[in-house]
C-alpha cells in the first residue's frame, strides 16, 4: 500500500472511530435520561405514600449509563425534590444520595421491576420560619419564632409584654428536634425562661419524612435548618 493510500485509510479509520464514539455517547445519554425519568416518577409516587409532594423531582445517574445498566448496578444515584411539602409543611429542598443501586433492565422498557438501594443518605432544608411554626405547634407558645442570626439559630418569644431572644442548639432527640438554650436571656423573668427552656427541650415534632427515613442530625447551614436522615432497605417498585 502506498503511503498516500495508507494515510487516507488511517484518516477514515480515525473518523469512523470518532463517529462511533460520538454515537455511543449520544445513545448512552439518551438511555440515561429515559432511566432517570423513570426513577424520578417512581420516587415521586413512593414519596406520595408519606404525604410528600414536590414541585419538581429529578434524578441524576452518575457515570456512564449503559455499562452500569449491563450489570444492573449503579454506583451512585442522586434524587432531588424541589420545594417539597411534608404533610403540607413546606421545605426548601430535599436531596437523597443513593449508593449501590440495583436497577432491573426491564424498567428501561416500561416493564415492571423493583429498584433496591444499598445505602441512602437524605438531607432536608427547611426555613427557620417553618421550624418556628412547628415549634409553636409542639409547645403551644403562640409568640414563639425562630430565625438564624450570625450563623446561629435563635428562639424568640414575645409574651406578656416581655421579649426573649436566645441562641439555641438544635439536637436530635428520639426523632424530634430538641432546642437547647445556649445562654440565658438578659432581663427576662427566670420563670418564663425556665418554661421556654423546658418546652423546647421536649422537642419539636416533625412531619413524617419520605421513604421511612430516620432523623440522625440537625444543623444550621447558611440561612436554613438542615435535617440529615438515613433510609434502610429503600425500594421503588413499578
Amino acid at each position: 500500500m502506498s503511503p498516500s493510500r495508507q494515510g487516507r485509510w488511517l484518516r477514515r479509520l480515525v473518523v469512523t472511530l470518532v463517529l462511533v464514539a460520538i454515537l455511543a455517547f449520544v445513545v448512552d445519554k439518551v438511555a440515561g435520561v429515559v432511566a432517570q425519568n423513570q426513577l424520578a416518577s417512581m420516587a415521586q409516587k413512593e414519596a406520595a405514600k408519606y404525604g410528600v409532594r414536590s414541585a419538581d423531582t429529578s434524578v441524576k445517574i452518575n457515570g456512564f449509563f449503559i455499562p452500569q445498566l449491563i450489570k444492573q448496578d449503579f454506583s451512585k444515584v442522586n434524587l432531588t425534590m424541589g420545594k417539597p411539602t411534608f404533610d403540607k409543611v413546606p421545605g426548601e429542598n430535599l436531596t437523597v444520595d443513593m449508593n449501590n443501586v440495583h436497577v432491573p433492565r426491564s424498567l428501561l422498557f416500561q416493564q415492571s421491576g423493583t429498584v433496591t438501594v444499598g445505602t441512602t443518605d437524605m438531607q432536608v432544608r427547611m426555613s427557620p420560619r417553618e421550624v418556628g411554626r412547628l415549634a409553636v405547634r409542639s409547645t403551644g407558645l403562640a409568640g414563639l419564632t425562630t430565625e438564624v442570626v450570625n450563623g446561629k439559630l435563635h428562639a424568640k418569644l414575645a409574651m406578656q409584654g416581655i421579649n426573649i431572644d436566645v441562641p439555641v442548639v438544635p439536637q436530635v432527640q428520639q426523632g424530634r428536634i430538641a432546642l437547647a438554650l445556649e445562654e440565658s436571656a438578659t432581663g427576662a423573668p427566670s420563670a418564663l425562661q425556665d418554661r421556654l427552656k423546658n418546652l423546647l427541650a421536649r422537642g419539636i415534632s416533625l412531619p413524617e419524612l419520605p421513604f421511612g427515613a430516620q432523623l440522625t442530625s440537625v444543623n444550621v447551614q447558611d440561612n436554613a435548618v438542615v435535617l440529615a436522615a438515613t433510609v434502610k432497605d429503600l425500594k421503588f417498585t413499578r
